[in-house]
């Protein structure tokens, strides 16, 4: 799990687990992170590291305009390789330290040939032109027509056991690419050099410096790298910041059972918990789908998914500034709360319109049970203070690393972190005071997780069952005469779900075969990845 401040990068996207936007707001910031010095960038003397970084900026400008102006004279039919090379990536490149990047011969591997325009010692470094896309293939092109090139150096990279690293560029985005033998989720850094150069953003240039400079990728070993530890750097941190959050789950709980249960307002919640008429197990349930309904709206959130296709930019505006989880992670980092209950009702009407759907906000009907009023009935109409509300989202959205408070970043919160989550919650029994009106979780012998027979399965145990059970068949499907639709016809059911982690682990492991079925790349781009992904969970989940 990755943890960030705030989304400052404009022209950058980070995709997956190789470096956390904090880490990576860090690096730019110079910010507690070894490998920063200007020596440790072959700058000597007096010398600062920002003032190597504004020289390269001023020539990375001069090189773009030049780059745009023989662009611009090109014929449509050029792809414009040349160009984009000689005008534009060879010039960064050597301002990044690299010198002028020699041609390299196409590199063989069990009897596959992988033409990468460039090698820097055991580093890939493809440059195609900027009519070239990344994600597709272009018949005829070298580096391109048998896959797309993303997809030829991240292969390149996971059949090489001496490469680790690479680089891929079109002059129009540049992506950082590493060793991924993932069946899941793919991995890299892209900057937007179109926007970042255009809109003349600096401070995203100076992350691009820091990041790809030749000096990162130097080391004889390649596995102790500058890219390679600050990569690890970001694995260990989300490590510590998942154990937190667990944490910050179980404290979010007891927040909002005792500030639902201790409200004035909620004068029947209370009857009916010393009636029986709502089971304090019920009431544990309840407090639950609240909280993987604020879960579910901080990861969609975060990744951009939440609003309708079809929405407008004022709704999507409206929602954002007024109504968004978003905003409620802003107020609970600078707030502590009142005693009103103003933000709960904003909260309830986001919820109740994201089952049927919300024109005005932007808002998708989502269906399903997590989002009917039966879902969360006794607490839907219900009040809780600012003060508890806020203290829930304080605690499922930020942890402590050390000395510095960190904003967990849900965007990149994978199924089997929230279901190690999902897991830790099994152990927990709710206890109720009316008296003191009070709500605390505690473990017990008693547990759901063992009157229920409920269970997590670890990631290790599904992928030695995907392994086994099916890869042979997906190897089956990809054979017959029509493979997209004999994947797409393969049913994936698991009626116990709980969080999710085997069927969302299945269906990427399946959208990753009708990708590469649909585009005949081994490492499919990241656009046919999703698609595919989409199609599957439409068609074969359950």
């Amino acid at each position: 799990m990755q943890l960030k401040k705030r989304d400052v990068f404009t022209t950058i996207r980070v995709e997956g687990a190789m470096f956390s936007p904090e880490l990576l707001q860090r690096i730019a910031l110079g910010s507690n992170v070894q490998g920063l010095k200007p020596e440790d960038y072959h700058i000597s003397g007096t010398r600062k590291l920002n003032e190597a970084i504004s020289e390269a900026w001023s020539k990375a400008l001069t090189h773009w305009a030049s780059f745009q102006s023989a662009l611009d004279k090109l014929p449509s039919t050029d792809l414009a390789t040349s160009v984009t090379r000689e005008r534009w990536l060879l010039r960064l490149f050597s301002d990044l330290g690299y010198g002028r990047l020699v041609a390299s011969r196409s590199i063989e591997i069990g009897g596959a040939s992988y033409p990468v325009s460039h090698l820097w010692n055991n580093t890939p470094i493809h440059l195609v032109g900027a009519r070239i896309s990344l994600d597709n293939r272009t018949a005829g092109t070298a580096g391109a027509a048998r896959m797309s090139p993303h997809s030829m150096v991240q292969t390149l990279l996971n059949r090489n056991n001496n490469m680790l690293w690479g680089f891929v560029s079109n002059g129009l985005k540049l992506r950082i690419l590493r060793d991924n033998v993932s069946l899941t989720r793919q991995t890299y850094v892209e900057f937007d050099l179109e926007s970042m150069m255009n809109g003349e953003v600096y401070s995203d240039f100076i992350l691009l410096w820091l990041l790809c400079h030749q000096s990162r990728i130097e080391h004889a070993k390649p596995e102790q790298c500058w890219l390679e530890q600050w990569s690890k750097l970001a694995s260990d941190q989300g490590t510590r910041a998942l154990d937190q959050l667990r944490t910050g789950v179980e404290e979010a709980i007891n927040a909002l059972g005792t500030g639902f249960i201790s409200h004035r307002a909620n004068t029947i919640l209370r009857d009916q918990l010393r009636s029986g008429g709502l089971d304090k197990q019920d009431y544990y349930r309840q407090l639950l789908r609240m909280v993987y309904r604020l879960l579910f709206l901080f990861v969609a959130e975060d990744r951009d998914l939440l609003f309708d296709p079809l929405s407008d930019v004022d709704s999507k505006q409206r929602y954002s500034q007024y109504y968004s989880a978003g905003r409620l992670r802003r107020l609970a980092d600078k707030r502590k709360g009142s005693a009103h209950a103003d933000l709960y009702q904003g909260l309830v009407l986001v919820m109740n319109k994201l089952n049927q759907g919300c024109g005005e906000l932007g808002l998708p009907g989502l269906g399903s049970y997590l989002w009917s009023k039966e879902a969360v009935l006794s607490l839907i109409a219900c009040q809780i203070s600012n003060l508890d509300l806020l203290n829930a989202i304080r605690s499922l959205s930020q942890v402590t690393d050390g000395n510095v408070k960190r904003i967990v970043d849900y965007g990149n919160l994978g199924a089997e972190e929230l279901g190690s989550i999902y897991e830790s919650l099994l152990e927990l029994h709710p206890e109720i005071n009316l008296e003191s009106q009070t709500f605390k979780l505690d473990t017990y012998s008693g547990n759901e997780r063992k009157t229920t027979g409920s269970y997590y399965t670890p990631t290790s145990l599904i992928n030695s069952l995907l392994d086994s059970a099916l890869d042979p068949i997906l190897d089956e499907a990809t054979k017959k005469d029509d493979p997209e639709k004999s994947i797409l016809n393969l049913k994936v059911c698991d009626p116990a779900c709980g969080s999710g982690h085997f069927l969302i682990a299945a269906a990427h492991r399946m959208a990753k075969r009708l990708a590469y079925v649909r585009t005949g790349d081994e490492e499919p781009s990241p656009d046919a990845t999703r698609t595919a992904l989409r199609d599957v969970i439409g068609r074969s989940i359950y």
